[in-house]
């Protein structure tokens, strides 16, 4: 049984507003997977973006795996996502005529040990947006810590 891998963009839920959410396969080197399942990769900056007819994940750090041999990976290459054609077409575009982006939300491992992407499609929050973000957390925490209190 494998560990399994959850990391997560919490840059992206407040920066955007996630509109529809798809789990898409991303294609790996054999150093890049080992990295993965280690938990030593980072999406905190990355974007999705077309190529063509291709989605592809840009940005994504994974670290090189230390134990690789000199075919080790470049930790910020391109890296290919796999989805359906009808998903594709369909955020493709969404993306051209209304203007929103697709931002990686999750990157986890699943039962059979395969990386897998979750995508948003999303649009940008407002200012006002992100305030009132900001003032649900604050009053969640403070409603927490009255809760313990007692």
């Amino acid at each position: 049984m494998q560990k399994t891998v959850n990391i997560l963009n919490r840059k992206a839920r407040f920066e955007y507003e996630v509109l529809d959410k798809y789990t898409a396969g991303i294609v790996l080197a054999g150093s890049e997977i080992k990295s993965v399942r280690l938990g030593r990769a980072s999406i905190a900056e990355s974007f999705c973006e077309f190529h063509g007819h291709e989605l592809f994940a840009i940005n994504t750090n994974i670290e090189e795996y230390a134990f690789s041999r000199s075919f080790s990976h470049y930790p910020k290459s391109e890296r290919k996502l796999l989805l359906n054609k009808r998903e594709l077409k369909a955020l493709q575009k969404s993306v051209q005529n209304k203007g929103l982006t697709i931002v990686p939300l999750r990157l986890f491992t699943n039962e059979k040990g395969l990386a897998k992407l979750e995508i948003g499609l999303c649009r940008g929050k407002k200012n006002y947006d992100k305030r009132e973000t900001m003032k649900d957390r604050d009053v969640k925490r403070d409603l927490d810590r009255l809760k313990k209190a007692y």
